[in-house]
Protein backbone atom coordinates (compact mmCIF):
# COMPACT_ATOMS: atom_id res chain seq x y z
CA UNK A 1 0.00 0.00 0.00
CA UNK A 2 1.32 2.99 -0.67
CA UNK A 3 2.27 5.78 1.77
CA UNK A 4 1.90 9.12 -0.54
CA UNK A 5 -0.50 9.98 -2.76
CA UNK A 6 0.98 10.36 -5.97
CA UNK A 7 -0.96 10.22 -9.26
CA UNK A 8 -0.06 9.44 -12.76
CA UNK A 9 1.98 13.00 -13.55
CA UNK A 10 3.78 12.15 -10.39
CA UNK A 11 5.07 8.23 -12.48
CA UNK A 12 5.71 10.38 -15.77
CA UNK A 13 7.49 12.71 -13.72
CA UNK A 14 9.59 9.93 -11.75
CA UNK A 15 10.42 8.38 -15.24
CA UNK A 16 11.74 11.49 -16.46
CA UNK A 17 13.95 11.76 -13.19
CA UNK A 18 14.95 8.33 -14.10
CA UNK A 19 16.43 8.70 -17.32
CA UNK A 20 17.61 12.53 -16.82
CA UNK A 21 21.06 12.58 -18.68
CA UNK A 22 23.03 14.36 -15.78
CA UNK A 23 21.40 12.83 -12.61
CA UNK A 24 19.57 9.65 -13.80
CA UNK A 25 19.51 6.00 -12.91
CA UNK A 26 22.25 4.30 -15.14
CA UNK A 27 20.16 1.23 -16.05
CA UNK A 28 17.35 2.95 -16.72
CA UNK A 29 19.73 4.97 -18.92
CA UNK A 30 21.12 2.36 -21.14
CA UNK A 31 17.64 0.56 -21.56
CA UNK A 32 16.29 0.77 -25.12
CA UNK A 33 12.31 -0.29 -26.66
CA UNK A 34 14.05 -4.08 -27.09
CA UNK A 35 15.88 -4.61 -23.94
CA UNK A 36 12.68 -4.13 -21.48
CA UNK A 37 10.26 -5.64 -24.37
CA UNK A 38 11.42 -9.18 -22.21
CA UNK A 39 10.22 -7.29 -18.77
CA UNK A 40 6.86 -6.04 -20.40
CA UNK A 41 5.68 -9.68 -21.03
CA UNK A 42 7.00 -10.76 -18.04
CA UNK A 43 4.90 -8.41 -16.34
CA UNK A 44 1.81 -9.34 -17.96
CA UNK A 45 2.64 -12.46 -17.20
CA UNK A 46 2.51 -12.21 -13.61
CA UNK A 47 -0.81 -9.87 -13.99
CA UNK A 48 -2.54 -12.65 -15.26
CA UNK A 49 -0.89 -15.20 -13.07
CA UNK A 50 -2.59 -12.83 -9.96
CA UNK A 51 -5.81 -12.71 -11.48
CA UNK A 52 -5.88 -16.76 -12.20
CA UNK A 53 -5.16 -16.61 -8.21
CA UNK A 54 -7.99 -14.23 -7.59
CA UNK A 55 -5.01 -12.77 -5.51
CA UNK A 56 -6.05 -9.13 -6.22
CA UNK A 57 -3.85 -7.92 -3.52
CA UNK A 58 -1.12 -8.47 -5.69
CA UNK A 59 -3.05 -7.84 -8.74
CA UNK A 60 -3.23 -4.12 -7.50
CA UNK A 61 1.08 -4.40 -7.56
CA UNK A 62 1.39 -5.81 -10.81
CA UNK A 63 -0.73 -3.08 -12.54
CA UNK A 64 1.36 -0.91 -11.12
CA UNK A 65 4.93 -2.76 -12.65
CA UNK A 66 2.88 -3.17 -16.30
CA UNK A 67 1.71 0.72 -15.72
CA UNK A 68 5.80 1.24 -15.06
CA UNK A 69 6.16 -0.11 -18.39
CA UNK A 70 3.76 2.03 -20.41
CA UNK A 71 5.05 5.16 -18.94
CA UNK A 72 9.06 3.51 -19.99
CA UNK A 73 8.43 3.68 -23.33
CA UNK A 74 6.31 6.82 -23.87
CA UNK A 75 9.40 8.42 -22.26
CA UNK A 76 11.05 6.46 -24.64
CA UNK A 77 8.90 7.87 -27.67
CA UNK A 78 8.91 11.54 -26.12
CA UNK A 79 12.65 11.52 -26.09
CA UNK A 80 12.66 10.30 -29.40
CA UNK A 81 10.04 12.72 -30.95
CA UNK A 82 7.75 9.97 -32.17
CA UNK A 83 4.63 9.72 -29.13
CA UNK A 84 4.49 10.45 -25.75
CA UNK A 85 1.96 9.11 -22.65
CA UNK A 86 -0.31 12.11 -23.41
CA UNK A 87 -0.76 10.97 -27.46
CA UNK A 88 -1.00 7.43 -26.46
CA UNK A 89 -3.97 7.83 -24.18
CA UNK A 90 -5.49 10.48 -27.16
CA UNK A 91 -5.26 7.38 -29.63
CA UNK A 92 -6.26 4.63 -27.57
CA UNK A 93 -9.57 7.11 -26.23
CA UNK A 94 -10.26 7.94 -29.63
CA UNK A 95 -9.78 4.31 -31.40
CA UNK A 96 -12.19 3.08 -28.74
CA UNK A 97 -15.31 5.67 -29.51
CA UNK A 98 -15.04 4.70 -33.28
CA UNK A 99 -15.27 1.36 -31.93
CA UNK A 100 -18.22 2.05 -29.99
CA UNK A 101 -20.85 3.81 -32.22
CA UNK A 102 -23.42 2.22 -30.28
CA UNK A 103 -22.47 3.51 -26.97
CA UNK A 104 -20.99 7.17 -28.07
CA UNK A 105 -23.79 9.07 -30.01
CA UNK A 106 -22.22 10.57 -33.00
CA UNK A 107 -18.45 10.16 -31.96
CA UNK A 108 -18.63 12.40 -28.72
CA UNK A 109 -17.29 10.82 -25.07
CA UNK A 110 -20.35 11.81 -23.42
CA UNK A 111 -22.59 11.56 -26.46
CA UNK A 112 -25.31 8.87 -25.37
CA UNK A 113 -27.37 6.49 -27.20
CA UNK A 114 -30.48 5.06 -25.07
CA UNK A 115 -31.28 1.92 -27.68
CA UNK A 116 -29.47 -0.68 -26.60
CA UNK A 117 -27.18 -3.10 -29.48
CA UNK A 118 -27.29 -6.48 -29.58
CA UNK A 119 -23.95 -8.32 -29.23
CA UNK A 120 -24.04 -9.83 -32.57
CA UNK A 121 -23.95 -6.23 -33.93
CA UNK A 122 -21.79 -5.06 -31.13
CA UNK A 123 -19.25 -7.56 -32.56
CA UNK A 124 -19.65 -6.93 -36.36
CA UNK A 125 -19.20 -3.51 -36.05
CA UNK A 126 -16.01 -3.98 -33.86
CA UNK A 127 -14.25 -6.34 -36.75
CA UNK A 128 -15.63 -4.01 -39.87
CA UNK A 129 -13.65 -1.07 -37.41
CA UNK A 130 -10.75 -3.29 -37.59
CA UNK A 131 -10.76 -4.59 -41.21
CA UNK A 132 -11.65 -0.56 -42.11
CA UNK A 133 -8.11 0.17 -39.68
CA UNK A 134 -6.39 -2.82 -41.43
CA UNK A 135 -6.97 -1.25 -44.57
CA UNK A 136 -5.82 2.07 -44.09
CA UNK A 137 -2.44 0.49 -42.73
CA UNK A 138 -2.84 -1.29 -46.47
CA UNK A 139 -3.07 -4.52 -44.51
CA UNK A 140 -5.66 -6.63 -47.25
CA UNK A 141 -5.13 -9.82 -45.45
CA UNK A 142 -7.42 -10.80 -42.79
CA UNK A 143 -4.35 -12.31 -41.53
CA UNK A 144 -2.37 -9.23 -41.27
CA UNK A 145 -0.94 -7.90 -38.08
CA UNK A 146 -1.84 -10.73 -36.06
CA UNK A 147 1.49 -10.50 -33.85
CA UNK A 148 4.17 -13.47 -34.50
CA UNK A 149 5.14 -13.35 -30.61
CA UNK A 150 1.86 -14.19 -29.05
CA UNK A 151 2.11 -17.73 -27.64
CA UNK A 152 1.62 -20.32 -30.13
CA UNK A 153 -1.68 -21.49 -28.60
CA UNK A 154 -2.98 -17.77 -28.57
CA UNK A 155 -1.42 -17.53 -32.00
CA UNK A 156 -3.41 -20.27 -33.49
CA UNK A 157 -6.87 -19.15 -31.30
CA UNK A 158 -6.28 -15.32 -32.84
CA UNK A 159 -5.94 -16.79 -36.67
CA UNK A 160 -8.58 -19.18 -36.17
CA UNK A 161 -10.69 -16.21 -34.64
CA UNK A 162 -9.82 -13.93 -37.40
CA UNK A 163 -10.36 -16.60 -40.37
CA UNK A 164 -13.89 -17.39 -38.77
CA UNK A 165 -14.50 -13.46 -40.03
CA UNK A 166 -14.65 -14.51 -43.38
CA UNK A 167 -16.56 -18.39 -43.47
CA UNK A 168 -13.12 -20.23 -42.98
CA UNK A 169 -14.76 -22.25 -39.78
CA UNK A 170 -16.21 -25.22 -38.68
CA UNK A 171 -20.44 -25.59 -38.69
CA UNK A 172 -20.37 -26.70 -35.11
CA UNK A 173 -18.71 -28.14 -32.01
CA UNK A 174 -19.29 -31.86 -33.90
CA UNK A 175 -17.73 -30.83 -37.10
CA UNK A 176 -14.88 -29.99 -34.87
CA UNK A 177 -14.48 -33.46 -32.80
CA UNK A 178 -14.39 -35.75 -36.50
CA UNK A 179 -11.67 -33.43 -37.36
CA UNK A 180 -9.70 -33.97 -34.52
CA UNK A 181 -10.84 -37.56 -34.46
CA UNK A 182 -9.05 -37.16 -38.15
CA UNK A 183 -6.26 -35.74 -36.91
CA UNK A 184 -5.20 -37.87 -34.29
CA UNK A 185 -5.19 -41.35 -36.84
CA UNK A 186 -3.39 -39.41 -39.17
CA UNK A 187 -0.87 -38.71 -36.50
CA UNK A 188 -0.59 -41.83 -35.44
CA UNK A 189 -0.51 -43.34 -38.82
CA UNK A 190 2.49 -40.56 -39.06
CA UNK A 191 3.77 -42.14 -36.12
CA UNK A 192 3.95 -45.86 -38.14
CA UNK A 193 6.64 -44.00 -40.90
CA UNK A 194 9.01 -43.10 -38.10
CA UNK A 195 9.77 -39.77 -39.87
CA UNK A 196 10.48 -37.07 -37.32
CA UNK A 197 8.73 -34.07 -39.60
CA UNK A 198 5.52 -36.07 -40.33
CA UNK A 199 5.29 -36.89 -37.03
CA UNK A 200 6.12 -33.01 -36.26
CA UNK A 201 3.68 -31.54 -38.64
CA UNK A 202 0.72 -34.18 -37.62
CA UNK A 203 1.17 -33.34 -34.30
CA UNK A 204 1.05 -29.89 -35.01
CA UNK A 205 -2.16 -30.45 -37.02
CA UNK A 206 -4.32 -32.26 -33.99
CA UNK A 207 -2.83 -29.48 -31.23
CA UNK A 208 -4.35 -26.16 -33.93
CA UNK A 209 -7.74 -28.79 -33.96
CA UNK A 210 -7.71 -28.83 -29.81
CA UNK A 211 -6.91 -25.24 -29.97
CA UNK A 212 -10.05 -24.35 -32.21
CA UNK A 213 -12.49 -27.25 -30.24
CA UNK A 214 -11.26 -25.25 -27.19
CA UNK A 215 -12.22 -22.10 -29.17
CA UNK A 216 -16.09 -23.55 -30.25
CA UNK A 217 -16.58 -24.29 -26.91
CA UNK A 218 -15.78 -20.92 -25.98
CA UNK A 219 -12.80 -21.30 -23.73
CA UNK A 220 -9.25 -19.77 -24.21
CA UNK A 221 -6.77 -22.31 -24.65
CA UNK A 222 -3.75 -20.44 -23.32
CA UNK A 223 -6.10 -20.19 -19.56
CA UNK A 224 -7.02 -23.92 -20.03
CA UNK A 225 -3.49 -25.25 -20.19
CA UNK A 226 -1.93 -22.78 -17.67
CA UNK A 227 -4.93 -24.17 -15.25
CA UNK A 228 -3.69 -28.03 -16.31
CA UNK A 229 -0.21 -26.88 -15.48
CA UNK A 230 -1.08 -25.68 -12.36
CA UNK A 231 -3.16 -28.81 -11.43
CA UNK A 232 -0.40 -31.12 -12.94
CA UNK A 233 2.01 -29.63 -10.58
CA UNK A 234 -0.07 -29.35 -7.62
CA UNK A 235 -0.69 -33.21 -7.60
CA UNK A 236 3.28 -34.07 -8.23
CA UNK A 237 3.54 -31.65 -5.03
CA UNK A 238 0.99 -33.31 -3.34
CA UNK A 239 2.06 -36.80 -4.05
CA UNK A 240 6.27 -35.83 -3.47
CA UNK A 241 4.72 -34.23 0.46
CA UNK A 242 2.52 -38.19 1.08
CA UNK A 243 5.54 -39.96 -0.09
CA UNK A 244 7.88 -38.34 2.44
CA UNK A 245 5.50 -38.95 5.01
CA UNK A 246 5.87 -42.34 4.79
CA UNK A 247 9.94 -41.99 4.36
CA UNK A 248 9.69 -42.60 1.02
CA UNK A 249 10.50 -40.37 -2.56
CA UNK A 250 8.29 -40.74 -5.80
CA UNK A 251 12.13 -41.67 -7.53
CA UNK A 252 12.12 -44.93 -5.24
CA UNK A 253 8.23 -46.62 -5.61
CA UNK A 254 6.98 -48.24 -8.52
CA UNK A 255 4.42 -47.44 -11.49
CA UNK A 256 1.65 -48.87 -9.53
CA UNK A 257 2.59 -47.33 -6.34
CA UNK A 258 3.02 -43.96 -8.43
CA UNK A 259 -0.43 -44.27 -10.00
CA UNK A 260 -2.04 -44.76 -6.51
CA UNK A 261 -0.38 -41.74 -5.09
CA UNK A 262 -1.17 -39.87 -8.42
CA UNK A 263 -5.14 -41.03 -7.77
CA UNK A 264 -5.26 -39.93 -4.46
CA UNK A 265 -3.96 -36.38 -5.33
CA UNK A 266 -6.79 -35.85 -7.60
CA UNK A 267 -8.95 -37.12 -4.71
CA UNK A 268 -8.15 -34.46 -2.74
CA UNK A 269 -7.91 -31.93 -5.18
CA UNK A 270 -11.86 -32.54 -5.73
CA UNK A 271 -12.28 -32.68 -2.10
CA UNK A 272 -10.49 -29.24 -1.49
CA UNK A 273 -12.12 -28.04 -4.89
CA UNK A 274 -15.96 -29.03 -3.22
CA UNK A 275 -14.69 -26.98 0.03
Amino acid sequence: MATHSYDINDLKRLMERLRDPAYGCPWDLQQSYQSIAPFTLEECLELIDALEQHDYGHVEEELGDLLFQIIFYAQLGKEDGWFDFDSVVARITDKLIRRHPHVFHEGQLEGVIEEHSSLESIKANWERGKSLERAQRAQMSVMDDIPTTLSALARAQKLQKRAATVGFDFADDEAVSAQLASEIEELRQATLTEKAVEIENELGDVLFTVVNMARHLKVDSEAALRKANRRFEGRVRAAETAARGEDSELEWEDSDRLDERWKEAKRKERTNHDL
